[in-house]
C-alpha cells in the first residue's frame, strides 16, 4: 500500500473523530457539550420511556383558536409547544442575554416532553409513531446569540433516546427569534409519520 493510501486513511480517521462532536447531524455551538447520550435504545418508545424513568406531563388541551396537533393521513403535525407548566427547569428568558446555553438545552428537552405528551394523547401510544420527520426549533435570542442549533439539541437528543437513532432523527431547522409567546425561551413544532389507524 503506497504512502498516499496511508495518508488518506489517516485523514478519514481524523475526520470521523472530529465528526463525533455532532448530535443529530448538527454541530453543537461553541462551548456546548449537549446532553449525554443514553445507551443504545432497545424496545418500543413506551418501553424506553419507562427505562429512562420519564413521566410525561399532562397533554396540552385545545384553547381559543389553537389545537395542539392535527393528523392528516399518516402524518401528525404538532403546533408550537413551550415547556409544560410547572416544569422544574427554567422555561422563559432570552438566550445570550439572561439564559445560558445549558439552560436553553434543558428548556428544549422540557419542550420535547410536552410534544411527546401531545403525540401520545393524539395517537394513544408513542408506539404508533413510525419516525420523526421534521423539527422546527425557535429560540428566543439576543441579537448576537448564534447557538440556536446547540440549544435545540436538547430536544433532538430526547427524540433519539425515545425513538432510536434512526426513527428519532428527522430534518431540522433551528432559528433565532426576537421574542416568543409568554417569554418562552424555546418553542418547537414537529412533524411525525405515524401508523394508519
Amino acid at each position: 500500500m503506497d504512502s498516499r493510501s496511508n495518508d488518506r486513511r489517516s485523514f478519514l480517521k481524523h475526520t470521523a473523530a472530529a465528526g463525533a462532536g455532532l448530535i443529530g447531524g448538527v454541530a453543537l455551538g461553541a462551548g456546548m457539550s449537549g446532553p449525554a447520550p443514553v445507551a443504545a435504545a432497545q424496545g418500543s418508545p413506551e418501553q424506553r420511556l419507562r427505562e429512562l424513568g420519564i413521566t410525561l406531563p399532562s397533554p396540552q388541551q385545545p384553547f381559543a383558536t389553537l389545537v395542539p396537533a392535527v393528523r392528516s393521513g399518516n402524518m401528525l403535525y404538532t403546533s408550537g409547544h413551550g415547556a409544560p407548566r410547572g416544569s422544574d427547569v427554567r422555561s422563559t428568558g432570552k438566550l445570550g442575554a439572561d439564559m445560558t446555553p445549558e439552560e436553553g438545552q434543558a428548556a428544549a428537552r422540557a419542550v420535547g416532553l410536552n410534544v411527546l405528551a401531545t403525540v401520545r394523547n393524539e395517537l394513544g401510544s408513542l408506539d404508533n409513531v413510525i419516525r420523526l420527520v421534521k423539527t422546527l426549533g425557535m429560540v428566543n435570542s439576543a441579537p448576537d446569540f448564534t447557538g440556536q442549533s446547540g440549544v435545540i439539541n436538547g430536544f433532538s437528543q430526547l427524540m433519539i433516546d425515545v425513538f432510536g437513532e434512526t426513527a428519532g432523527k428527522g430534518a431540522r431547522s433551528a432559528v433565532g427569534m426576537a421574542s416568543l409567546p409568554g417569554g418562552w425561551a424555546v418553542e418547537i413544532e414537529a412533524i411525525f409519520e405515524v401508523r394508519e389507524g
